[in-house]
């Protein structure tokens, strides 16, 4: 992948995020929308496979789930929880495709988040 790619894919990454915080609703869907087809255990299995806690705990300190449960959550819709996703994997080059970053943000969302 070409810096000029993962910059592209950075900034499109950015874009929905920030749409998603400054929206009144059309871009906070609803979980069953954003998560739709998600497979949770995958999302499980690759959330340990490239190392997302370990890289929290590197940040935060403890096992690194206290990043999902803080008081001070920068993510607070379902669509700002993929946006995060995809964003982490984009700067790490996890190299997940996009149906690998639903299924973490759906597994994500249901053993902390918890977004309806």
């Amino acid at each position: 992948m070409t810096y000029q790619t993962t910059s592209k894919a950075a900034a499109t990454v950015l874009s929905v995020f920030t749409l998603s915080a400054t929206s009144t609703g059309a871009w906070a869907q609803d979980a069953d929308k954003v998560f739709a087809g998600a497979n949770r255990r995958a999302g499980m299995a690759l959330h340990q496979e490239k190392n997302c806690a370990a890289c929290h705990a590197q940040r935060l300190g403890g096992d690194g789930s206290s990043i999902y449960t803080r008081v001070d959550r920068k993510v607070t819709t379902p669509t700002q929880l993929l946006a995060q996703v995809v964003l982490c994997n984009t700067k790490l080059s996890r190299a997940m495709f996009p149906e690998d970053e639903r299924d973490v943000a759906a597994f994500l969302n249901h053993d902390y988040y918890h977004f309806k």
